[in-house]
């Protein structure tokens, strides 16, 4: 009985751990966990396997190819006396209404020289696997953005849920104290009725607070692809003022690195990059093209009167040629290749303009929200605890019969919306601080 019980303590002792291990999530395995199984970055991963197929086949088309081919057919007659059968030069005549032949065939082809094409289809195929490497890149950073997004608003509104639990107790502790004074006749049962809107209110925004706190929850969920089954919690921590006060990254200085270190902006640089190799490649078109054919066959006849070894032996044959090909007039189809290859060219050199400008875009806007954020912050900071010294000193005020109900509230209100605003620019400055060294390079984190 002594082990049974011994047992089952270290077992339930076991089962909070695992839970709470299961169940809290950072935000490092957060990433971690959407690197493997996000479906979109799979998805991207599966594409660079297929350009990689493609680069095979691209190099495979320097070599000859080689095919056999076989045919068997049967013949059938009814109203011919004699059939006759030409075959390799030879005629031979049967009586027999059904006849039944074979032909066999090994033939190998390799083409030398197209102008280069092959060449440089391996090259432009080289480039499309770094696209797809890139586009991984791309999105997996991309998602990395949306979860360190949803991680810091979850945390930002578990904050402002205690700051509305704090509240919330300090308005019951009033309502008690009110109802006290209503008893000895010293405060309005009116002004009892505003102290129990008040607590109903704070109770509201306790709720509201988890609500929203599971809604991100479940937005974080999903883009983790995480099954409905499946438990799932954030690890909270809360931010250090001193978060907020850190200095602000240059935004000069990480769009420098960004343009280096951003696979938006390498994927469109490749992008120009194949686009010229198809200009290139298109121009080839003109040039003449040589080929290399070789070829061994038999054959077998069922009227000739040899057995079928004898027939093949007599009627193997060999065959080799060069070929040439030289594009005269084609339907314009070289020079509308051509056309819309220099098209695709300038797009490209468009799109790369277009990527550096949004990029610069975004830095620009996350720089001014991290430094007008931050200066806020200090300003909230500063009301907070002008606000808190004054609520303390209303709420005593109060309670001696001092200050009445609407001061009391005046001050309840003054105070939530200074401890709001200090949050709000708090976990603002913090993220799109981190956004910053996210964009010139740095890893993801809070």
């Amino acid at each position: 009985m002594l082990k049974k019980l011994l047992y089952a303590f270290i077992a339930c002792a076991a089962v909070p751990v695992s839970l709470s291990a299961q169940d809290a999530w950072t935000l490092q395995r957060c990433l971690d966990y959407a690197a493997e199984q996000n479906i979109t970055v799979q998805k991207n991963r599966l594409a660079e396997l297929d350009a990689s197929q493609q680069l095979s086949q691209a190099k495979a088309a320097l070599f000859p190819s080689l095919s056999f081919s076989m045919n068997q057919g049967l013949g059938y007659r009814p109203f011919q006396e004699a059939t006759v059968m030409v075959q390799n030069g030879m005629a031979t005549s049967t009586n027999n209404k059904v006849t039944e032949n074979g032909s066999y065939g090994l033939n190998a082809n390799w083409t030398v020289w197209n102008g280069g094409i092959n060449q440089k289809n391996i090259q432009a195929q080289r480039v499309q696997n770094e696209i797809a490497n890139v586009q991984t890149e791309l999105s997996l950073k991309n998602i990395q953005e949306q979860i360190a997004q949803l991680y810091v608003q979850i945390l930002y509104t578990i904050e402002a849920k205690k700051v509305n639990e704090q509240l919330a107790a300090t308005a019951q502790q009033q309502l008690e104290r009110g109802q006290e004074r209503y008893k000895v006749g010293d405060l309005a049962k009116a002004d009892v009725a505003q102290l129990e809107s008040q607590v109903a209110q704070t109770q509201y925004d306790v709720v509201n607070a988890q609500t929203q706190i599971d809604g991100y929850k479940r937005q974080l969920k999903a883009l983790l692809q995480l099954d409905i089954t499946t438990p799932f919690d954030v690890a909270t921590e809360e931010m250090a003022d001193e978060r907020a006060l850190q200095p602000v990254p240059d935004k000069t200085d990480v769009y420098n690195k960004a343009v280096l270190a951003r696979p938006e902006i390498r994927n469109a640089q490749l992008q120009a990059d194949a686009a010229d190799l198809q200009l290139n490649i298109a121009r080839r078109g003109y040039l003449p093209s040589i080929s290399i054919n070789a070829g061994l066959g038999a054959s077998h006849y069922s009227a000739d009167s040899h057995n079928v070894g004898e027939q093949m032996k007599r009627n193997f044959n060999g065959s080799a040629g060069l070929g040439l090909s030289l594009p005269i007039f084609d339907n314009r189809r070289n020079k509308t290749s051509v056309e819309r290859a220099k098209i695709n060219k300038t797009t490209a050199a468009l799109d790369l303009l277009d990527r550096q400008t949004a990029l610069g875009s975004t830095i620009e806007d996350l720089w001014l929200q991290a430094t007008s954020a931050q200066q806020r912050f200090i300003s909230a900071d500063a009301a907070v605890k002008s606000q808190e010294t004054n609520f303390e000193l209303i709420n005593e005020q109060f309670k001696a019969g001092l200050k009445n109900i609407v001061d009391l509230l005046q001050a309840r209100d003054n105070l939530l919306q200074a401890q709001q605003n200090k949050l709000q620019s708090k976990y603002t400055t913090i993220l799109n601080t981190q956004l910053l060294r996210f964009y010139e390079g740095g890893e993801m984190g809070i």
